[in-house]
């Protein structure tokens, strides 16, 4: 591609650019394979999350919810989902590097973005999670951590996208630990602290 020619339109494959964009401070070595299954290399990669920074931050961008269809299409799926006392409609696309993952975009009522995560698929079994040591980096879901070690408390992230879960969990030896571990995209990073 010359510097003359327009940059293609992005779609899921530079989506899935974007989410690596994000994780590769946590998981450099990770990230790097999935490149190489997506015949990319970090050129790219940079230049997806540049391109889809700017059309968020753009004067004239389109809300989150249109971005989304634009870039990924229609859902695989939409359905209403009720979040404490807000009602909501939940979205989710396929993410072919994690086949039993998928996008969830949550909007209020009006269409707007207030969550946008990766999940797991709905027919996917999820991973058994009892010790420190079954937490993995790409194992699992700040959902499934939080359903497995409850009560775990939210807390801020170190920037958009990034979450971090405050919980008490049994290493293998029974000895219990206080854990802070880290997600991007709603997926695990890392323990930093144990």
């Amino acid at each position: 591609m010359t510097n003359d020619a327009p940059a293609p339109p992005l779609g899921p494959r530079q989506f899935q650019l974007v989410l690596l964009r994000r994780m590769a401070d946590f998981q450099p070595e990770k990230v790097l394979d999935a490149l190489r299954e997506l015949g990319a290399d970090r050129a790219e990669m940079r230049e997806a999350n540049r391109r889809w920074q700017a059309a968020v931050r753009s004067p004239r961008a389109r809300g989150a919810l249109a971005r989304y269809r634009s870039v990924l299409g229609e859902p695989e799926a939409a359905e209403p989902r009720r979040v404490g006392d807000l009602d909501c409609r939940a979205l989710r696309w396929p993410v072919p590097l994690w086949p039993d993952l998928r996008l969830e975009v949550l909007t209020a009522p009006g269409g707007a973005v207030w969550n946008e995560w990766l999940v797991r698929a709905p027919d996917a079994p999820g991973p058994v999670l009892r010790t420190v040591e079954d937490l993995l980096p790409w194992s699992c879901t700040v959902d499934e951590v939080a359903r497995a070690f409850a009560p775990a408390r939210p807390m801020e992230g170190s920037a958009p996208t990034r979450w971090r879960l405050a919980f008490t969990a049994p290493d293998r030896a029974g000895t219990r630990h206080e854990v802070i571990a880290e997600f991007g995209w709603g997926l695990l990073q890392r323990l930093p602290e144990r």
